[in-house]
């Protein structure tokens, strides 16, 4: 239940992030500086099997919270009285996870008798950009968002603190989850993103001829499916066993070339959607491409728009944009708290301000 809190109190925030395979604690002061930011990833728990185990990343979270809750806090050099709230991701992703980190941190905040944040995920990368110093001249309201991870591949304007529309979406993969599974094709492991973009550059971005999908069409929505498939009828043609690594390299290269393309076109419409975005924020796993950063920067510039994208580490699911999230709800007094359920799927559009 949405409660809405009209006290100025202030103070610093504790988050917690546990949506997927990254299990992470930050402290953040009243003023948005950061205290603390403790992360622990998974990688090699579920390397072996090739991507995220829920079963495994719920275990693996459970243990790992009260620790780095501990180290989180005695960095900041405070006690829990210290703290104004205690804020976790309650959706969307892995409900496993998410019910470990909300669970925790209700814990924490009852123990303690403080105010709990349950926080959208999606919200909190949208609202990465604004953490002060990010953005020189600040992010303000309004601004276009593309979200992309592997979970999630959108274009949402971001009207305000949960106030939020989505003009368009993946018709079918996320374009995280193509980049892991051309990166498996390619015999590079998982997670396929850095190792792709290593390799490709190496390679020519017009070594294969891929589709470009949706590229030109109406509207900002994707579809990345057929581009996956794409690249798995080319590999399938190369010969058997072990590809040569300049080949490697070409076939990456061609994929992420023609992924840059259609996020440039879809965002170029997305711009066009939106004239009243004075600037880009792009967020999430994916953002962390540099190649696909350039070319969003360069349809934004074009647009007249400003263009953030976060510093990696913000990229990928971390606690500090948990806290961040909870300090900017708090400002406004609105947020769920201990009745927040998680949830496994939690559109931005659903939340409200």
């Amino acid at each position: 239940m949405m409660q809405i809190v009209t006290s100025g109190e202030s103070g610093p925030v504790l988050g917690i992030e546990s949506s997927c395979d990254e299990t992470a604690v930050a402290v953040l002061a009243a003023d948005g500086k950061v205290l603390a930011a403790k992360l622990l990833s998974q990688l090699a728990d579920h390397a072996r099997f090739g991507g995220v185990v829920p079963e495994i990343a719920a275990r693996a979270h459970l243990a790992a919270l009260p620790g780095l809750a501990r180290e989180a806090l005695r960095e900041a050099g405070l006690g829990m009285g210290d703290l104004r709230a205690i804020a976790a991701t309650t959706g969307p992703g892995l409900i496993g996870g998410l019910i470990v980190g909300s669970s925790f941190g209700k814990g924490m905040a009852i123990a303690a008798g403080k105010l709990f944040v349950g926080i959208n995920h999606l919200e909190a990368h949208a609202l990465t950009a604004r953490l002060p110093g990010l953005v020189p001249e600040g992010a303000e309201f309004p601004y276009l968002a593309l979200l992309i991870s592997g979970g999630h591949c959108q274009c949402v304007a971001v009207d305000g603190v949960g106030r939020y529309r989505k003009l368009g979406g993946t018709i079918d993969d996320s374009v995280g989850e193509a980049f892991d599974k051309v990166g498996k094709l390619l015999g590079l492991g998982w997670p396929g993103g850095p190792a792709i973009e290593a390799i490709a550059r190496e390679g020519a971005p017009a070594a294969f001829a891929l589709p470009r999908p949706m590229k030109g069409r109406a509207g900002c929505d994707f579809s990345w499916s057929g581009l996956k498939t794409a690249v798995a009828l080319v590999v399938g043609k190369l010969p058997a066993g072990a590809l040569p690594r300049g080949l490697v390299a070409d076939v990456a290269a061609s994929f992420q070339q023609a992924v840059v393309d259609v996020m440039a076109d879809r965002v170029d419409h997305a711009l066009a959607m939106m004239p009243e975005a004075r600037l880009l924020v792009v967020g999430g796993g994916v953002a962390a491409n540099r190649g696909i950063r350039a070319a969003l920067e360069a349809v934004a510039a074009r647009h007249g728009a400003g263009f953030a994208a976060p510093p990696a580490a913000l990229c990928t699911d971390n606690a500090v944009m948990v806290a961040w999230a909870a300090l900017e709800r708090l400002a406004i007094g609105a947020y769920d708290g201990l009745e927040a359920v998680p949830r496994p799927r939690w559109p931005l559009e659903e939340l409200t301000g």
